[in-house]
């Protein structure tokens, strides 16, 4: 058994609404605050103010504006972290109305929030929870009340977790793809496209018709779907595998390409992230490794045959023979998952380049 932290989302029920979105409207109100007073600060006095510094301006506005005094807190300090990580003298606005109107974030100290009488207790009040975690038996940690683009309120909190570390021994490869989502070295595979099979019609009608709401009702309908594969696969490999090495293709560079929409709905991003926790959690190996040449590698062989399909008129060559050993690759996803999983090993064949 190991000890990890986990973060548990659960529903918050409707009727908690008008309450959690003013508590928003309050939180932008200090965000916009401290943004102003920052900028200011550095403009005429050329100092950065840290999150103790900009405490001394907000102490007691909590009770003011409806707040808990560690939201307060926290807000200035989620503020001066993403200040340092985005390396700006200002951050955008939190809208509190609009069109881009600001999703509403609520954020909450460690013991700021308990587990009282079955409803989740913070800054006085009780809110009514979809439970279906059994959050009883956890102690909460930080937690945060957000909503989602439908308006639905959601409360995170990170606990404490006992986990046994799984007793798969498997080694795999992952070539992520288009056609199929990723395709292990192994011969599993997890289909692309799915996640819309059904609702693209009735997305296309509720976006003609301009209804918005049924429009993002079906987005996060196909949202979740993803989410929802996305777990299962990586759970899956997670349980039975000792080693995990995944191709480090980039989403964020082929977004900005024709394939953007196929790119998007494939997930690529999300799954490695699901891996990287996962893997950290069950105590396995997870790495991105180079994947250069490994479609137009040989597996059997190592070599970079004359006969391997190249460039972007070779993206339609699924199958293909090496030239050098002979050896037919019936799919050429799984022969560069092979690669993956002989460059995550360190044994770079002979004709891999370690670029």
């Amino acid at each position: 058994m190991i000890k990890h932290t986990k973060t548990l989302k659960v529903r918050i029920r409707d009727k908690h609404r008008p309450l959690l979105n003013s508590m928003a409207r309050s939180v932008n109100f200090v965000w916009n605050f401290v943004n102003e007073l920052s900028q200011r600060s550095i403009k005429e006095r050329g100092v950065f103010l840290s999150a103790y510094d900009v405490q001394k301006y907000t102490n007691g506005a909590g009770k003011d504006l409806g707040l808990h005094s560690q939201t307060v807190q926290r807000i200035a300090a989620e503020y001066v972290t993403r200040r340092k990580q985005f390396n700006k003298a200002r951050l955008n606005w939190r809208k509190s109305g609009g069109v881009r109107r600001s999703l509403g974030w609520i954020p909450v100290n460690t013991a700021a929030a308990q587990w009282k009488n079955g409803q989740v207790y913070h800054n006085g009040h009780y809110f009514n929870v979809w439970d279906s975690f059994g959050l009883s038996q956890y102690k909460f940690r930080s937690a945060s009340f957000n909503e989602d683009a439908r308006g639905r309120w959601y409360f995170n909190v990170v606990v404490d977790v006992q986990a046994e570390i799984p007793a798969g021994q498997d080694r795999i490869g992952i070539d992520l793809g288009l056609t199929d989502t990723a395709t292990c070295s192994d011969g599993t595979k997890l289909e692309a496209g799915r996640f819309y099979r059904g609702l693209e019609e009735k997305l296309a009608i509720a976006q003609r018709a301009r209804n918005k709401t049924q429009v993002k009702t079906i987005h996060a309908k196909i949202a979740n779907r993803r989410k929802d594969t996305l777990h299962k696969f990586s759970r899956t490999l997670v349980n039975r595998c000792g080693e995990i090495y995944v191709g480090n293709v980039s989403s964020l560079k082929l977004v900005k390409t024709k394939m953007a929409k196929s790119v998007l709905d494939a997930g690529w991003g999300q799954l490695k992230t699901m891996l990287d926790y996962k893997c950290a959690h069950a105590g396995i190996v997870f790495k991105e490794v180079n994947e250069a040449y490994t479609t137009q590698t040989c597996s059997s062989c190592g070599s970079l045959p004359e006969s391997r399909p190249r460039g972007i008129a070779g993206l339609g060559i699924r199958e293909w023979t090496c030239s050098a050993c002979g050896v037919t690759h019936s799919d050429r996803d799984v022969n560069a998952a092979k690669n993956i999983l002989a460059v995550g090993h360190g044994r770079l064949a002979v004709g891999i380049p370690a670029l």
